[in-house]
């Protein structure tokens, strides 16, 4: 880099925002946290700092966590701001969903989420996971070609949790079409944070209409379970409560999980080798999708706010100072993973990766995601005997081309067209 790599601005450098793995090392071979001089943060590469981090609570917070760049709404005063930050947080933008809650909130609000993650619950997911993934695989693979993240993997998983999340049949096509429009990535250079969350908008009408309905005349179903869940307290929510977290699963999840699949298709078309040996033993698939988690998770980053004056690692945190967890960057640590660049089946430890976050906020879908995945490649598999990259758009072996999101949070390709041999 021509930059020393903490002058560079993580949040506006095109390059870095497309491929920040180099940058991240780069980063690491300074220190395992860095101050960046562009900003009032340090940012977080080392696996054993991010985790210490991730699960301190106590002395920081999550409010910031979508919206990292935008200045405190108060003036810090002293070594412990907690009591500013809850009189100002409906000042901090998009504060007001789950993953920007704190402490007895957010764990109250995470507790309304268990009805729709049952074991029950998801086997009967898995099934109609199948029959959604069946009809598009089908259609692909006899058209010979497809452009996975518009064709397959997005209409795939805005199905899949509108299913999790008992959305009526009839009006699930609303959904896909309304998603299916697109809009800028959260975390994205393109639009605001508003504008990123805006195609997920159009449900909230919908959700208040499930909820009392279902309030009003209860059902044997989905729907009835979530309207009907409490907080751990034995209080009923109030109805927007359980929309904002509805909305927030289906966008969070429809986004990184259709990310997630598209990352696993470039390793598989990348390297036939392993696509033949997954092939041939389906008992490999999990194994691989963790070690894709681990080095193209589909969630680059996320931040906290320290709260309290306290220390990451060796080095001093003041109150008021955020900080970003580069989950990629810690999961290609080499003080915890050997030969962090390569891609391992089996690689020891593997489930320790951190593309899930840890602690209080690990992703509630993780379950959903890794099923979402496995059940696609398995009928991918049986429909095939060879899936490769397409030349056309991709360029030949050794000379790929690929052009990514350019988000700060997620990390996932804008296209991937492959190519089908059926069986």
């Amino acid at each position: 880099m021509l930059q020393a790599p903490n002058d560079i601005d993580f949040f506006t450098d095109y390059e870095v925002l497309k491929d920040p793995y180099r940058y991240w090392d780069e980063l690491r071979s300074i220190a395992p946290i860095v101050e960046l001089k562009s900003r009032n943060m340090v940012i977080v590469t080392g696996f054993r700092e991010a985790v210490e981090v991730l699960r301190n609570t106590e002395d920081f917070s999550s409010v910031n966590s979508v919206v990292p760049t935008q200045s405190l709404p108060f003036t810090p005063e002293g070594d412990d701001i907690w009591a500013q930050v809850e009189a100002h947080r409906d000042d901090f933008e998009m504060s007001s969903i789950l993953v920007a809650f704190d402490g007895a909130r957010h764990a109250a609000a995470r507790s309304l989420m268990t009805v729709l993650f049952t074991p029950t619950r998801l086997k009967a997911n898995q099934d109609y996971m199948k029959e959604v993934a069946g009809g598009l695989v089908a259609e692909v693979v006899a058209r010979g070609e497809c452009e996975v993240v518009r064709d397959v993997a997005v209409p795939y998983v805005t199905m899949v949790i509108a299913d999790i999340l008992g959305i009526p049949e009839e009006d699930r096509e609303t959904f896909r079409r309304e998603i299916d429009k697109g809009g800028p990535s959260v975390g994205s250079m393109e639009g605001s944070p508003e504008d990123q969350f805006a195609s997920f908008m159009f449900m909230i009408p919908y959700f208040m209409r499930y909820i009392e309905e279902r309030r009003a005349n209860p059902q044997e179903d989905v729907l009835t379970e979530f309207a009907n869940a409490k907080y751990p307290d034995g209080s009923l929510p109030d109805p927007f409560d359980l929309v904002a977290n509805a909305t927030f699963l289906f966008g969070a999840g429809q986004d990184t999980s259709a990310k997630l699949l598209g990352n696993s298709m470039r390793f598989l078309t990348e390297d036939l080798e392993l696509q033949r040996r997954l092939r041939e033993d389906r008992s490999l698939i999990p194994a691989f999708l963790e070690e894709v988690l681990r080095l193209e998770g589909s969630t680059k980053s996320t931040h906290r706010l320290a709260v309290r004056k306290t220390r990451i690692g060796d080095v001093e945190i003041p109150a008021g100072k955020t900080v970003i967890v580069a989950l990629g960057g810690a999961n290609r640590d080499p003080a915890r993973w050997e030969d962090p660049w390569s891609f391992q089946l089996k690689r020891p430890g593997i489930k320790e990766h951190l593309a899930f976050g840890r602690g209080a906020h690990t992703c509630v879908g993780n379950p959903l995601a890794r099923a979402e995945i496995r059940v696609l490649l398995d009928l991918l598999f049986d429909q095939t005997s060879e899936i490769t990259l397409s030349e056309k758009h991709h360029g030949p072996a050794g000379k790929r081309k690929f052009e990514y999101e350019p988000s700060f949070i997620i990390r996932g390709l804008q296209e991937l067209y492959i190519e089908f041999k059926p069986k």
